[in-house]
């Protein structure tokens, strides 16, 4: 089994930055993606951004480009999500995702991200 785990979230104004990491652990075998989704208050699930592990190419919401930035550290299992000019639009639980090579999803427990106009 792989464990994701997410840190880095909290409460911050309109205009700020945070960064989000997700670190994998337990049965580690490079997955095929990484990602992010969020969830806020009635709403349901979405993408957000992702990266293909091996490649490096990154795709994201069109609600988060230009401001949001994914990478990767391979050799820390770790995927973080820089997010900055955040907006109070952008409050939710985000969720750290792993794809394996056999499309097999893994989720993190899920983070709160609030931020305050």
């Amino acid at each position: 089994q792989v464990q994701l785990v997410e840190s880095g979230g909290g409460l911050v104004q309109a205009g700020d930055s945070l960064r989000l990491s997700c670190a994998a652990s337990g049965r580690t075998v490079s997955p095929y993606s990484m990602g992010w989704f969020r969830q806020a208050p009635g709403k349901e699930r979405e993408f957000v951004a992702r990266i293909i592990w091996i490649a490096g190419r990154s795709y994201y919401s069109d609600s988060v480009k230009g401001r949001f930035t994914i990478s990767r550290d391979m050799a820390k299992n770790t995927v973080y999500l820089q997010m900055n000019s955040l907006k109070p639009e952008d409050t939710a639980v985000y969720y750290c995702k792993a794809t394996s090579v056999r499309q097999n999803d893994y989720w993190g427990q899920g983070i709160q991200v609030t931020v305050s106009s």
